[in-house]
């Protein structure tokens, strides 16, 4: 919550001081695109903002940085207590008396070795203890383990720095939080302030360490290469195909009224299955080999490059077909001329959107007795909590799917140029 209201806080400043602060000092805009006043429909009148996009990133990854105790961030939030602390607990005997003894903490980072303090067992029939503790770890403690009364002679514990504390509750104190278990045995937790502990989020060193590691000696008997090289062998190919056939089907909807009443129950029922369902039908049919991935994307993409397709072709206005018709085109030429040339952004627009749900449906599609690949080394890794290997393979995976995204763009403004301009 508090990474969010940061991030949000950021982005509201960075408006403000790049455009009314950095770009009121430029010089004003006396181009084409200053004088537009409509940006609704004309894609070209609203184009991503640099500075926007330069902030954004660096504001992402100053904030995991900065929660994670990062050597490349100079700044970072309150990491967890490591060091010595201690608390007393208050003992009360069956017969109503009461004493102190203090247990004394030393909290150290997980994987190092340390020695408990000595201490003094003091006088009175509670002891004093010495424990030791890991970072954003717990620890339970018998505190009458060396006391002279115990819980069998009707002492319990009541109060933890003089606040009270019973079986089921728990107090916040200087030292951190303690609760009692139902037994009266009580857990120490030390402050962990606000950072992420590595299992649950590496800095980015560790991630980039690991980059390197597997790069140079492979996990799983393949190079990080090769798993992504079957990764995105097996997204190509499954889009492709998806692709090669929902193109024309969504073209014969779109243009027969027999082919849309005939396919459009099939399409619309499979269009809201997601393709992590169809798992179980896919192994049944085509087994665990390679075509049983390559049916489950080529299955995540169809639907959507049909549906694009026959979008693109209803929007075609109705005057340019009465146009091309009024000049002679036959209906071959009215498909090449007209039909195509304006199908095509709702086409490369379900294209980037199915690309993008081949890439999320890889992950799984792997999960079915892959042997490499990078869904398949994302869920080994998670099995062992190597939060490092899962963060980085979704951070590459993002890069290739935002890479093929950027090579699909530029193909769309080389093939639609007109694209916003009529």
């Amino acid at each position: 919550m508090i990474i969010l209201v940061i991030y949000i806080a950021v982005f509201v400043l960075s408006f403000f001081i790049v455009r009314k602060g950095v770009k009121s000092l430029m010089h004003s805009r006396a181009d084409f695109t200053s004088l537009k006043t409509v940006t609704f429909g004309d894609e070209s009148a609203v184009r991503p903002d640099r500075w926007a996009s330069v902030i954004s990133v660096v504001t992402i990854f100053l904030l995991w940085g900065a929660f994670t105790g990062s050597k490349w961030v100079p700044i970072h939030a309150p990491g967890p207590f490591v060091g010595d602390s201690e608390f007393t607990y208050t003992v009360e005997a069956a017969d109503g008396s009461r004493d102190d003894a203090t247990v004394h903490a030393r909290v150290f980072k997980v994987g190092e070795e340390v020695e408990p303090l000595e201490v003094e067992p003091g006088d009175g029939f509670a002891k004093n203890d010495s424990i030791t503790v890991g970072a954003w770890r717990s620890t339970l403690i018998r505190v009458d383990s060396n006391d002279e009364l115990t819980r069998k002679d009707g002492a319990n514990v009541v109060a933890i720095d003089g606040q009270p504390i019973a079986p089921g509750g728990e107090v916040h104190v200087d030292a951190g939080r303690i609760a009692m278990t139902a037994k009266g045995s009580l857990n120490f937790a030390p402050p962990t302030g606000m950072q992420m502990e590595p299992i649950w989020l590496p800095p980015p060193e560790a991630v980039v360490a690991r980059i390197g590691e597997i790069s140079k000696t492979g996990y799983q008997n393949f190079t990080l290469w090769e798993h992504l090289y079957w990764s995105l062998f097996r997204v190509i190919v499954g889009f492709a195909l998806g692709a090669l056939v929902g193109i024309p089907l969504g073209y014969a909807m779109g243009l027969s009224d027999w082919f849309r009443g005939w396919f459009d129950p099939i399409v619309e029922f499979m269009r809201p299955v997601p393709p992590l369902a169809l798992i179980p039908l896919v192994i049944i049919w085509a087994g665990i080999g390679e075509s049983g991935k390559i049916i489950l994307l080529f299955l995540a993409a169809l639907w959507i490059m049909t549906i694009s397709a026959r979008a693109g072709v209803s929007g075609v206005a109705i005057s340019k077909v009465h146009a091309a018709y009024s000049l002679g085109a036959s209906k071959w030429q009215l498909m090449r001329h007209v039909i195509v040339p304006n199908s095509l952004p709702e086409i490369f627009t379900g294209a980037r959107v199915a690309m993008g749900v081949c890439w999320g449906t890889v992950v799984a599609a792997e999960l079915v007795a892959a042997e490499k690949g990078a869904g398949m080394m994302i869920m080994v890794a998670s099995r062992f909590q190597l939060t490092d290997i899962v963060i980085m393979g979704i951070i590459l995976i993002g890069i290739i799917g935002y890479g093929i995204d950027i090579l699909m763009r530029k193909a769309e403004d080389w093939l639609v140029p007109w694209k916003g301009r009529v």
